[in-house]
């Protein structure tokens, strides 16, 4: 089974040689992997290039865009970029984040899952962060969300789902896009990735602003939006990620930025949401 991974990287020369070193030590190898160095003013390039003497299945992109260290258009921007010159030759492919280590045997065990179900269209770990001397679950979303850092797709799911929307929210996006299109989902304890900067560390207050204004855009109606915003203020103990979010709604409501899924989608996504959130109340 061939695996192709994209991994866009922005300033990340303190963590990316981890990251490349856990990967050419998989037990089983990726047939591409290629690094987008997106806009850096650390020392990404020279360590990338570094591995790419070493491997000629490694290969180096730059890119320019913005200084700023902002999830979703940037990201998925930087992806593209990457994906442009990628062998479309593949069976799966892979957007993982440049600060992570994966364990020896992450490629292959999920190679075997994907054998194993021809309905299954994504699969992923668990991020662990460090506190205290101890690596322990990044407690951010369900456990049935597969993580933006470890995005694992087969060929015929990526293409079904039209490929990686250019925002906020396109992580949570491609995987409702999968359900509807018929796909399942998978993610296993068993594979714990080791995340070396927490999520949203850097990011600043537009940032958190645009999780609000991608609710909107997903057709999230108003009340499932102040839930899930709740939820996360809950889980970082912060108001701030509250009214962070419902301001980046209302914002849209009246800016009325393009939808990023059709009417139809949109009821399938509110759908499932408020099936969930029944569940656990129930």
């Amino acid at each position: 089974m061939n695996f192709s991974i994209i991994i866009p990287a922005h300033n990340e020369a303190d963590v990316i040689s981890l990251t490349l070193q856990s990967l050419v030590e998989q037990t089983l190898l990726p047939k591409q992997l290629i690094v987008v160095n997106d806009n850096s003013t650390d020392h990404t390039s020279s360590i990338v290039k570094d591995f790419c003497a070493k491997y000629n299945w490694i290969s180096l992109v730059e890119n320019k865009s913005s200084n700023q260290h902002l999830p979703g258009a940037k990201i998925v921007n930087a992806f593209y970029k990457g994906y442009a010159i990628l062998d479309k030759d593949f069976d799966v492919i892979c957007k993982f984040d440049a600060d992570l280590i994966f364990p020896k045997n992450y490629l292959e065990t999920l190679a075997l899952q994907f054998k194993s179900n021809p309905k299954l269209g994504m699969a992923a770990g668990f991020c662990d962060i460090e506190v205290n001397g101890s690596w322990i679950l990044e407690n951010l979303t369900g456990k049935d969300h597969i993580r933006g850092a470890l995005k694992t797709y087969t060929k015929s799911c990526f293409e079904a789902i039209g490929q990686l929307k250019p925002s906020m929210g396109w992580d949570t996006i491609d995987e409702l896009l999968a359900m509807f299109y018929g796909f399942e989902l998978i993610t296993l304890d068993s594979l714990r990735v080791k995340h070396l900067k927490p999520t949203g560390a850097s990011y600043n207050k537009n940032a958190k602003h645009l999780q609000g204004e991608a609710m909107f855009k997903m057709r999230y109606s108003f009340i499932l939006t102040l839930l899930s915003a709740l939820k996360m203020s809950i889980k970082k103990k912060s108001l701030s990620y509250f009214i962070n979010y419902i301001v980046g709604y209302c914002k849209a409501i009246f800016k009325q930025p393009e939808r990023l899924v059709t009417k139809v989608q949109g009821k399938f996504i509110r759908d499932i949401r408020w099936k969930g959130v029944l569940k656990k109340i129930f």
